[in-house]
């Protein structure tokens, strides 16, 4: 399972760094996870002040 990021996204980068993997990149109006790549850890909901990282 991995994570992706809802439209309650705020574009902040929060998430961004915390991403072991660096799966998580700034997309045109919400930052986008690659869920190929992302492995669960839930490290981006940890920070996330809106709470729009959700597992799948």
């Amino acid at each position: 399972m991995a994570y992706y990021i809802n439209e309650d996204c705020i574009s902040c980068g929060a998430c961004e760094p915390e991403c072991v993997v660096s799966c998580i990149s700034a997309g045109d109006e919400i930052y986008l996870i690659d869920e190929e790549t992302c492995v669960d850890c839930g490290a981006c909901a940890g920070v996330c002040p809106v709470d729009a990282p959700k597992p799948r």
